[in-house]
């Protein structure tokens, strides 16, 4: 063969290779692109459950708080008025503020949580 076409069989083997190899490489690129993409819905994602689990603690632990309470204030107006029925007027309007007050700190609380999770 004369050098020139062997110039040119040369020149073309190596473009195909470049070609073939090149391809590759941009592959990996778009794959490495997309894997990044993927950890970072990923990482949205996972944020977005710990909001969700730090909403439901907080609520939970508020609630789990405020309704004993209301339960106790209610069971110790009622053994009050059992032991002294002339004061049930009375006793009965403390209760009822004293559980509105203990209602409205654990809604307080509550509401944080989840102006907390739709803020942060």
């Amino acid at each position: 063969m004369k050098t020139t076409t062997k110039t040119i069989m040369i020149v073309a083997a190596s473009g195909a290779a470049i070609s073939i190899f090149g391809a590759d490489m941009a592959f990996a690129q778009d794959a490495a692109s997309e894997a990044v993409q993927v950890a970072e819905q990923n990482a949205e994602g996972m944020k977005a459950i710990g909001k969700g689990l730090g909403v439901g603690l907080a609520a939970g632990l508020a609630v789990v708080g405020g309704g004993p309470g209301i339960g106790r204030i209610g069971g110790s107006a009622v053994e009050a008025i059992s032991r002294q029925p002339e004061a049930a007027g009375t006793i009965v309007t403390n209760m009822i503020l004293t559980a509105a007050l203990v209602e409205g700190a654990t809604l307080f609380a509550v509401v944080v949580g989840f102006l907390a999770m739709i803020l942060i």
